[in-house]
């Protein structure tokens, strides 16, 4: 039997299966990851984008973050086999959830409802007083380096976690509880180097633990089954 063969004999037995899932989903979309050769932590900016996507660096250098996450954040792209294969399962109700480390918002364009966005998404933002809800549309087409609240004129803040910010605690409960229910946990496109993200699978006690990661991850020694090859490849139906 083979490693794709044994991961679809799994999921025919499972019916609350929990995906966690990182920026690797992604990459096939075209969207880089930040550790990849050609990814965030290897472009040329004056600070290291860990320092850009900051909490203290968004209110002391506004322009110059909007500038990187206008540049690097904001990107369009479309679903990816993975994303489309997770969206299939769901609507077959043996999908439990999808948490995911991403702020693409692919899973939901894919057509994934029960997603877990533990970073946010760039698709939603607020402006900081009077918290009007504003497009990612007004962001990009905002005649200002700074986009303003076409409400009140105050600062928008895309609604994702910065470094320095906790997780959203609703989000954190929903996803801790989808995975003391999984019986298939499925790790996907994620290195598990992000805590508290990474911390989460702790609370998983599944009939069987699959990780698909092009590196080792931490929880390949807890895993029944690793996969080394690209996740779009290996959920693709057929």
């Amino acid at each position: 039997m083979t490693e794709k063969q044994q991961l679809e004999d799994w999921i025919a037995q499972s019916n609350h299966i929990v995906f966690f899932g990182g920026a690797g989903v992604s990459t096939e979309s075209g969207i880089p990851d930040f550790r990849s050769v050609d990814g965030l932590y290897h472009q040329h900016y004056p600070w290291p984008p860990e320092e850009i996507l900051s909490h203290h660096f968004f209110f002391s250098h506004t322009e110059d973050f909007y500038r990187f996450y206008r540049e690097k954040l904001i990107v369009h792209a479309k679903p990816n086999p993975a994303h489309l294969r997770l969206a299939a399962l769901e609507q077959q109700g043996k999908l439990e959830a999808v948490i995911t480390q991403n702020i693409d918002g692919l899973h939901t364009a894919a057509g994934s409802k029960n997603v877990f966005e533990l970073h946010g998404s760039i698709w939603r933002n607020h402006c900081l007083e009077c918290g009007h809800k504003v497009s990612l549309k007004e962001i990009e087409s905002s005649d200002t380096n700074i986009p303003h609240c076409p409400v009140c004129g105050g600062v928008v803040k895309p609604d994702v976690v910065l470094y320095e910010e906790g997780l959203d605690q609703q989000v954190l409960a929903s996803s801790i509880a989808a995975l003391r229910k999984a019986d298939l946990l499925i790790v996907g496109g994620t290195s598990l180097a992000v805590y508290p993200a990474a911390g989460l699978l702790q609370y998983a006690q599944p009939n069987h633990l699959v990780v698909i990661n092009r590196d080792p991850t931490p929880a390949d020694r807890e895993a029944d089954l690793v996969i080394r090859q690209p996740i779009g490849q290996v959920l693709a139906e057929g």
